[in-house]
């Protein structure tokens, strides 16, 4: 296929990583977080640590809106889906993530509770007008990328006067996960994980640009680059890290220039502040409560508000002590690192969100990695 079979070449690939071990330090560790599970998918899929210089490490960071979504804010929609005047909508990848308990959406659903999987927000909206004498609920998750057309969702609403519509606001924002992941913030007594640099998410820069990073990488002289899911685009990120780190550069570079610019999308950036404010806090499994990284609905919106509409508490629950999720979320575990991983915990029976969600490290593993015989490194 024209414009990926070119970012999948083998020897193109070979050369490039022959360029990162004739570049690498080799007294020195190399570390690089790449924030987005579809990078971490990228890396198992094509096996790309197997071509890297022993001393250069990928460490899996969040993955995912699903990944990071804590267990108290999946019983909240439960507890919200099963009352009787709710139609509960949501996109398919939340259904089976675990609240606490064993709990989950789709368990509810089984229960009788009017949980209906959507592909759009416009499905939303024509659930809602097909429902008038019901309360129809939008589940809205999302890092950047997918926050548009919630915007754009809410306003429509509006325009159609939909008094019977609202919406479980869970966007949360990258740059300040970044930053909290850096300050080894959040959850106490999980420990931290040292990083050199970051691979930035794709999607989300598409939206955001690449302008709010470079506060990231001027705070803590780290490096960010931004780049595509293809192999080809990952291991000449890789390239471009090892450079920076070697000429003590922490600048913000964009590999991903086919799609990713500067300013971003400028009209969806405006849906977006049109419509959300930040939150003060909001809570991130794996990282705890993260400073300003969560947005809600403005004034002008808050009767579309399901948290305000419904009085839903906000409930703080404890993970499954055996599931090794939160710490796999901030790079510290590895997926083998879990004794649920491949026994108790697979994609038909998860114990975790990091197996549930397709952009999981544990589904990566799953998927790929568990059937390469891999030498596991020891930690740097």
């Amino acid at each position: 296929m024209k414009y990926v079979h070119e970012f999948r070449d083998k020897e193109i690939a070979l050369g490039v990583a022959k360029a990162i071990g004739t570049e690498v330090d080799l007294a020195r560790p190399y570390r690089f977080m790449e924030f987005c599970g579809g990078h971490t998918h990228t890396i198992s899929r094509y096996g790309l640590e197997d071509m890297l210089p022993n001393n250069v490490r990928m460490v899996h960071g969040p993955g995912c809106p699903v990944c990071v979504l804590p267990a108290g804010r999946i019983d909240m929609a439960i507890h919200l889906a099963m009352r009787p005047e709710v139609i509960l909508c949501g996109y398919g990848d939340l259904m089976r993530v675990p609240g606490s308990q064993g709990a989950s959406l789709l368990k509810a659903k089984a229960r009788g509770a009017d949980v209906r999987m959507v592909y759009s927000t416009i499905d939303a909206i024509r659930i809602a007008e097909e429902n008038p004498a019901r309360e129809v609920v939008f589940f809205a998750i999302g890092f950047e990328t997918t926050t548009p057309p919630t915007a754009i969702m809410i306003r429509l609403a509006e325009k159609k006067k939909l008094s019977n519509f609202s919406v479980f606001c869970n966007h949360v924002l990258t740059p300040p996960a970044m930053q909290n992941i850096l300050k080894s913030c959040g959850i106490r007594n999980i420990g931290h994980v040292e990083i050199d640099g970051f691979i930035g998410p794709a999607h989300v820069s598409v939206i955001i640009g690449t302008t709010p990073y470079e506060f990231v990488a001027e705070e803590f002289g780290k490096p960010i680059v931004i780049t595509g899911f293809e192999p080809l685009d990952m291991m000449q990120a890789i390239l471009m890290l090892v450079r920076q780190v070697n000429e003590h550069r922490h600048e913000v570079e964009n590999q991903y220039r086919r799609a990713v610019i500067r300013d971003g999308n400028l009209r969806a950036k405006e849906e977006v502040s049109n419509v959300f404010e930040l939150r003060d806090r909001f809570e991130w499994r794996g990282l705890g409560p993260v400073p300003y990284s969560g947005l809600r609905l403005k004034p002008a919106y808050t009767k579309y508000d399901a948290e305000l509409r419904f009085d839903m508490g906000e409930l703080c629950v404890a993970d499954n002590p055996a599931c090794k999720c939160a710490a796999i979320l901030r790079g510290i575990r590895k997926p083998v690192d879990c004794e649920l991983f491949g026994k108790i915990c697979t994609p038909v029976t998860p114990m975790g969100s990091c197996m549930v969600s397709s952009e999981g490290a544990c589904a990566a593993h799953w998927t790929y990695g568990r059937f390469r015989d891999h030498q596991q490194r020891p930690a740097s």
